[in-house]
């Protein structure tokens, strides 16, 4: 197996520079997940109160879903909070659950970036690809196919390929049993919403699959693809340069509100130095500047102009 090239701090930084940027805050982590949640929150009213306003808050709570993607895949470098029990739970239950096992798939992907044995490769290496194909992926990320096969993918699966005759229940509660988190967490939320909207005198049943599960299948699944394409579609496999084992890019105040929230658009910083905390990446990202660094790293100028690369034709 051919471990990825990687950098060394001090190559770049000085003593005194790195140590800021390496540091583990005790509050900057859980402020950025307590902002999530409010948009969250504040959304989700605004579509109650005002349901012509729901493609809009579709949009804004599908990119605080990658949102809280992003602070878990923060915590799974250890770099959410700097007491290491404190990172463990607020990911585990504040942020997108099941930390310890993204960590040991993810850290592969850093190990091995962009050599065959990257668990990730297969996002990027299609690409390029025709602008109708990339069009067809849009359209089942946006009409909800892309998470329903993703959702429900191996129950379909244990279905069709089931034994001639064998019980259908035993495979239904199988499923069950392995979705019980998602099922009971819906469960409680969309009774949560009913009784919320009896207390106000407001017919509220609908929010949950409006303003959460709508948002998850669609906008959601979108600003994923293109966030993952952004990161490594045309990196070149096998690259032996850590500095463009991974892409950055530049986003405007739309984009970060609706794209690539918390810093991750710094993807090229994260893979050179991937212990530092997401909120430190544009700092560091300065720094290389002065330094004269960007230039010989992986840097697109915006969303549209790496998509058009990925999908010229």
């Amino acid at each position: 197996m051919s471990v990825a090239a990687r950098v060394n701090p001090k190559d770049f930084f000085t003593a005194e520079e790195w140590a800021p940027l390496a540091e583990r805050s005790s509050w900057k982590g859980l402020a950025l997940v307590a902002h999530c949640w409010a948009v969250i929150g504040l959304a989700t009213l605004m579509g109650l109160l005002w349901p012509v306003t729901i493609p809009l808050a579709v949009m804004i709570i599908g990119a605080r879903q990658l949102g809280l993607g992003i602070l878990q895949h923060d915590a799974a470098h250890g770099a959410l909070h700097s007491d290491p029990g404190v990172n463990e739970w607020v990911a585990e239950w504040l942020c997108s659950g099941g930390v310890a096992r993204y960590r040991k798939y993810h850290l592969q992907h850093h190990k091995f970036a962009q050599q065959a044995e990257d668990p990730d490769l297969g996002l990027s290496a299609p690409f390029p690809i025709t602008r109708q194909s990339f069009r067809r992926k849009i359209v089942r990320d946006l009409t909800g196919q892309t998470w329903f096969k993703q959702r429900f993918g191996l129950l379909q699966y244990n279905l069709k390929t089931r034994a001639k005759g064998s019980a259908v229940l035993p495979i239904l509660g199988a499923e069950i049993v392995r979705q019980r988190r998602f099922l009971v967490t819906n469960a409680f939320v969309i009774a949560g919403f009913g009784v919320a909207g009896m207390l106000l005198g407001r017919n509220w049943w609908w929010g949950w699959f409006a303003l959460w599960l709508l948002p998850r299948a669609t906008w959601f699944q979108m600003v994923t693809r293109l966030r993952n394409i952004a990161e490594h579609a045309l990196v070149a496999k096998d690259e032996p340069d850590p500095l463009r084992h991974a892409r950055t890019t530049m986003a405007n105040p739309i984009e970060r509100a609706l794209i690539a929230p918390y810093y991750v658009n710094y993807h090229c910083e994260h893979h050179m130095f991937m212990h530092i905390p997401c909120y430190r990446l544009p700092r560091a990202h300065r720094l290389l500047g002065e330094k004269g660094v960007l230039a010989r790293m992986e840097i697109a100028p915006s969303y549209p102009a790496m998509l058009r690369l990925a999908a010229p034709a």
